[in-house]
């Protein structure tokens, strides 16, 4: 979803409208997606599907564990204040010292597990890296992770060592980055991880490029990402704000799907364009991240917690480690909310697909043949998926592919 929406009165004039049911939380019609999706897969693929996610969540799981573990055991006691205290008595050797510390240690403690969960998909065959490259994946994710986290607590502490409002000026600077962090992602930071080629000219790129247009969303490119030489999984995206906006596809999609398919799937994610999902997530987001900033500093600064982290004074860098475990405690209890509203956005790109292709067959072909190569499983668990799932789950989306028709004009 990484696009701004456009006005969408032409895509109206220009396509096909369609309406689709939707169940209460926006995932399509349960009961037919139970029912009926599951029967769109072999026996043998639904199993696969499962295996997989039975193989890789425990590293996930314990992952986040060992991350969530290590966070509140520095940051309850005063093993963080003392981590970060032997870097030296300077303010900021001890800012230094505690960026690094957040950033590294963690990383080193999940590795394991991130290692485990890539030798599962594995052996499904989702992976096609060499561990060389993994490896210099995870160096890229620090370099691009250390200097941000560098820069925040730097501002966090030089402004709570001056300002007993170091709090509004933090949620102010919170806001802007996650905005400026909006638009300058597709433009920095995917070129670190992945090479885009031009789409050769032909009926493919063509189309894609009409299906913008009808759709009212002007593109600069259709642009083709080297996906292959890390895995077999499908996937395509609309990347960037304004002039720099391009339809980017998975070389791996292109050389597996259907024409009319991979149109699909870039039909949905116009659907997060013309519905200004990014400008909306990020105004959302922006928001968010300045409350957050607020309802941290309130926890951050009582005198209880602080005495736990074995700190006088918040102002001090040797809280980095108690601001770290209450950020990522308040993110965990927050994110199932924000799962729960990706999903209704993502069955709205659902229908906005639908409405704009006006093909339910193929979309229910689309939707199969990214769930049998990327391993998924049709229909996982209800609490497993209401917790974790970002999407409406394939059944689901199939279901609505099935209940949705299209609209009568002028009704």
């Amino acid at each position: 979803m990484t696009a701004e929406g456009v006005a969408r009165a032409r895509a109206l004039s220009q396509t096909t409208p369609g309406r689709a049911a939707s169940s209460a939380d926006g995932e399509g019609p349960a009961d037919a997606g139970r029912a009926g999706g599951e029967g769109d897969f072999t026996v043998e693929e639904v199993a696969r599907g499962r295996a997989l996610r039975r193989a890789v969540l425990p590293a996930a799981a314990g992952g986040w564990l060992a991350s969530a573990g290590l966070l509140l055991g520095l940051g309850l006691t005063s093993g963080g204040a003392r981590l970060v205290g032997a870097f030296g008595d300077a303010w900021g050797v001890r800012v230094l010292g505690a960026g690094v510390t957040l950033v590294l240690l963690p990383q080193l403690l999940t590795l394991p597990f991130a290692a485990r969960g890539r030798i599962a998909r594995a052996r499904f065959g989702l992976v096609t890296q060499g561990w060389g490259g993994w490896a210099v994946d995870q160096a890229r994710g620090l370099l691009v992770s250390l200097p941000l986290t560098l820069a925040a607590l730097f501002a966090v502490y030089a402004a709570a060592g001056v300002t007993r409002w170091w709090w509004a000026w933090a949620a102010l600077g919170a806001a802007v980055v996650t905005v400026a962090l909006s638009y300058i992602a597709p433009l920095v930071f995917e070129p670190l991880f992945n090479t885009f080629t031009p789409m050769a000219a032909g009926p493919l790129r063509d189309a894609l490029l009409a299906l913008a247009e009808r759709d009212g969303v002007r593109v600069r490119d259709v642009l083709v990402a080297d996906a292959s030489r890390r895995t077999t999984a499908l996937n395509a995206y609309v990347s960037g704000f304004g002039r720099t906006r391009r339809i980017v596809a998975y070389d791996t999609l292109l050389t597996t799907a259907e024409p009319r398919e991979v149109e699909l799937v870039v039909a949905h994610e116009l659907g997060h364009v013309v519905h200004r999902d990014v400008p909306r997530g990020t105004a959302l987001g922006a928001l968010g991240a300045a409350l957050g900033v607020c309802a941290l500093a309130v926890v951050v600064t009582w005198s209880p917690l602080l005495d736990l982290a074995g700190v006088a004074d918040f102002a001090d860098p040797r809280s980095a480690w108690l601001l770290a475990a209450a950020a990522a405690t308040g993110s965990a209890l927050l994110s199932p909310f924000g799962r729960a509203l990706s999903r209704r956005v993502e069955h709205r790109a659902d229908v906005h697909a639908l409405d704009l292709t006006g093909s339910p067959a193929e979309f229910v072909a689309m939707q199969r043949r990214l769930t049998v190569t990327n391993v998924g499983d049709p229909n996982p668990p209800r609490p497993l998926h209401l917790l974790l799932g970002t999407h409406p789950t394939a059944a689901a989306r199939i279901a609505t592919a099935r209940a949705w028709r299209p609209a009568v004009k002028g009704a």
